[in-house]
């Protein structure tokens, strides 16, 4: 599969998400309680449901995306290079619409491109289409999985850790440790993940965010050269395109 895949075919994505509110005081009473129910499960010794609010945004329930970055790898000048767009903001609904125009767009007929994304079966994916029916979206007909067989899944969503796994179900490998591994420039250089809500709600500081985001695709790009035995994108042919 890996010898016959087109990287050139390839949209790889990466998310960013925050709980839908600051803390947990400003949430309000009904999703509090189901709040409560939730984090009974994960819960450890004297916390308490405000203490772990801050895990909220990994839920589409309790979330929101505020960035999805969208990368390709490209020809320039007879080298390989890598071009980013990202969409974000306040506007959750916004960003998903425009998203969701894009993807209709390349991942059907004439261009039938693919998505790639490092977890992006059990996350990306399905949060992204969890949160546009939320905001009253039409999902892009490649997220229109529900129901679908897996070996259909895979003839249009392409997931780094999946391919990693090698069958293994019970295998997890982090991005950041197979970018070390594979000797792959890491994305974890100024924040990661567990800094993300801090610096969106309490920094404000969402352009900080956008650029992890991108660089997150870009590993995932990176990586995919990698499992084909190619040689990584120099990081200074990386085009963002605002």
């Amino acid at each position: 599969m890996l010898e016959n895949l087109n990287l050139e075919e390839l949209l790889f994505i990466d998310i960013e998400t925050v709980p839908q509110f600051s803390d947990f005081n400003a949430v309000p009473e009904k999703f509090q309680n189901l709040w409560e129910k939730k984090a009974a499960y994960f819960l450890k010794d004297e916390m308490t449901p405000a203490d772990v609010y801050q895990s909220a945004g990994i839920y589409a329930e309790f979330g929101k995306i505020i960035c999805i970055s969208v990368g390709m790898i490209i020809q320039r000048h007879g080298e390989p290079a890598y071009r980013v767009k990202s969409y974000y903001g306040e506007d959750e609904k916004l960003l998903l619409s425009e998203f969701g125009e894009m993807l209709q767009k390349y991942t059907t007929l004439p261009h039938r491109m693919k998505l790639c994304a490092h977890n992006g079966i059990e996350f990306d994916f399905p949060y992204i289409a969890r949160r546009m029916l939320i905001n009253g979206i039409k999902l892009p007909s490649i997220l229109s999985i529900a129901g679908a067989k897996p070996w259909e899944v895979k003839e249009t969503l392409i997931d780094t850790l999946q391919l990693w796994k090698f069958g293994d179900y019970k295998h997890y490998t982090s991005l950041n440790l197979l970018c070390a591994v594979f000797n792959i420039p890491t994305p974890k250089d100024d924040i990661d993940g567990s800094d993300v809500a801090r610096v969106y709600y309490e920094e404000k500081d969402i352009k900080r965010i956008v650029r992890y985001c991108e660089k997150d695709t870009l590993a995932v790009a990176q990586l995919m050269l990698r499992y084909q035995g190619k040689d990584l994108i120099p990081a200074d042919n990386m085009e963002i395109v605002e």
